[in-house]
Formats: C-alpha cells, sequence, structure tokens
C-alpha cells in the first residue's frame, strides 16, 4: 500500500470530489483518479461511492480514513523530525475558531513572525470539534479551541478567558425587553455550523429562557454574522471582546455559568514536539495580550 495512493484519498474524502483533490495536490485530475482505483483495487472493495454531486464514503472508506491519516501525519512528522536541528524553520500549520484568530492572535502571530522567520505559518480557521479532529489526525500542529477539553492524546493549554454575551439588534434594550417582543418559541439564533462551542452554548442558553424550539439559522463569517444581527434577523452569542464597541448591535451580559468559557492550545501528545512549535509555545506564554482576559 502506497502512502501516496492513501494521501491522495484522503484528499478525497476531506473535498469530495476528484478535481478539487487534484488542485490541492497540484495534480492532474487522471492522477487522482488512478490512484484512487489502485487503492480500491488492492484492499478489494469500493472506497467511495460516486453520484452526481462528487464523491463520498462508503462504510470501508469511513473505516480506512482515520487510519490513512494517521499514516500521512506520521509520514509528515517523520520528515519534519529529521529535518530539525534546533532552529525554528518550515512549516507549522495552527487551527483556531474564528472568533479567536480575529480578535486574540494578530498580535501574537506578528511577534511570532518576527521572532521566527524562517517558519512558512499557516492559519486555517473552523470550528472547535474539526479542530480537535484535525490535531489528533495531524492536519494541524496546534490548535486555539474552546474548553473544556479532556482528551488521552491531547496537551492543552490555557490561552484566554472570554467572556460569552448575546448580541442582539439595537432596538433590544434589555433580555427582558427581547424575552417579552419575541415569539413564544423565541428569536432566531444565529449560529455557526454544528461542532460550534459557541454554537451550543447558545442553545443551552435558548433552553434555559425557555426557546429549545427555536429556529436555527447558519453563517460562515463573523462579519456575516454580526451584520446578520445588526439587521435584526436573529441573535447570536460571542465573546465580548470580539464585539467590541460595535455600536451597530447591543451586548448583554449573562451569568457567569452562561459566560465563563476557556481558550485552549491543544496539541498531540505523542506528535514530535519540533522546534517551530516550541517557538510558537513560547510566544504564546510570553504574549501578555492572550494571558489578559
Amino acid at each position: 500500500m502506497e502512502l501516496s495512493d492513501l494521501v491522495t484519498f484522503s484528499a478525497v474524502a476531506r473535498l469530495g470530489g476528484i478535481t478539487r483533490a487534484a488542485d490541492e495536490l497540484n495534480t492532474v485530475q487522471s492522477n487522482v483518479t488512478q490512484r484512487v482505483k489502485a487503492l480500491e483495487a488492492e484492499i478489494g472493495t469500493a472506497l467511495f461511492e460516486r453520484h452526481s454531486r462528487g464523491m463520498t464514503l462508503t462504510g470501508a472508506g469511513r473505516r480506512l480514513l482515520p487510519y490513512a491519516d494517521r499514516m500521512a501525519a506520521l509520514s509528515r512528522e517523520a520528515v519534519l523530525a529529521a529535518r530539525d536541528d534546533g532552529e525554528p524553520k518550515g512549516p507549522l500549520s495552527i487551527g483556531s475558531m474564528e472568533t479567536t484568530a480575529a480578535v486574540r492572535l494578530p498580535s501574537l502571530l506578528a511577534e511570532f513572525h518576527r521572532r521566527f522567520p524562517a517558519v512558512q505559518l499557516s492559519l486555517r480557521t473552523s470550528t472547535t470539534a474539526d479542530l480537535v479532529a484535525g490535531v489528533l489526525n495531524g492536519t494541524f500542529d496546534g490548535a486555539f479551541v474552546a474548553g473544556p477539553i479532556e482528551h488521552a492524546e491531547l496537551d492543552t493549554t490555557l490561552a484566554f478567558h472570554e467572556e460569552l454575551v448575546l448580541v442582539t439588534a439595537r432596538r433590544w434594550q434589555s433580555l427582558s425587553a427581547l424575552r417579552a417582543g419575541t415569539p413564544g418559541s423565541g428569536p432566531t439564533a444565529l449560529v455557526f455550523r454544528t461542532g460550534c462551542t459557541y454554537r451550543q452554548r447558545l442553545e443551552q442558553v435558548f433552553s434555559e429562557f425557555g426557546w429549545p424550539s427555536a429556529t436555527r439559522f447558519e453563517l460562515g463569517t463573523l462579519d456575516g454574522m454580526i451584520g446578520c444581527v445588526a439587521a435584526d434577523m436573529g441573535v447570536t452569542l460571542l465573546p465580548r471582546v470580539v464585539v467590541g464597541r460595535n455600536d451597530t448591535v447591543n451586548v448583554h451580559t449573562l451569568s457567569p455559568a452562561q459566560a465563563r468559557v476557556e481558550t485552549l492550545f491543544i496539541t498531540r501528545r505523542t506528535a514530535h514536539q519540533y522546534s517551530a512549535l516550541q517557538g510558537f509555545a513560547a510566544c504564546l506564554e510570553n504574549n501578555g495580550e492572550v494571558i489578559a482576559a
């Protein structure tokens, strides 16, 4: 079983099609198709179901994917470990929640780039659930996620304390006014996609307010979220520091149990802690803005 076949299989599974996988792997579509067919022939079963919208994994494909991701991650780590001479350099892949990337990370990333210019840092945003999975399978070297996180294969470092607030349109001056002025099912909950911890927290708050059946509307960007709240499309839950002094919306304080959340930086416990990642961890520890609440 060739590692390149497994890497190709993993890309097709993640991206849902041959064309997108070929673009990411910088190869032609026929090469991707050939490698997938070769892997299916070697294993003796179909790994994908082909349909008009792309390709989805079969049961066999879903079972194979974690092993393919793990082998690709180990291969990448082996190369990095062999090249690691104690001087931070080479690629470093960091994941983050979008809210954290927007407000908390710019000064940290700037400091890291100044101190270690030979490191090719990449940052990608996603939900906490996907970020945890990405660290475990080696897609990310580390990631900023919402706590608590308890996993035998992960190390966690406290990065930020956050206060979550309910964000509404300007016309809602208080939570009591919001509750009195909306239908019994409550306002529309504006949320990021499933796997977002802040979405789960908002659903808990709505349940406590007596709105368990409120309509959910998914949005993909922070700017889009705040814009829709300002237009009175619905309400959302965000860290207070993200909303800042935005005068297009109102923020409402919640109880400590509803509001408190920690942002953690996670790494895989068994991964090689090479110099670039150690340098990033040192910048995180020394960055005063990160420790401040």
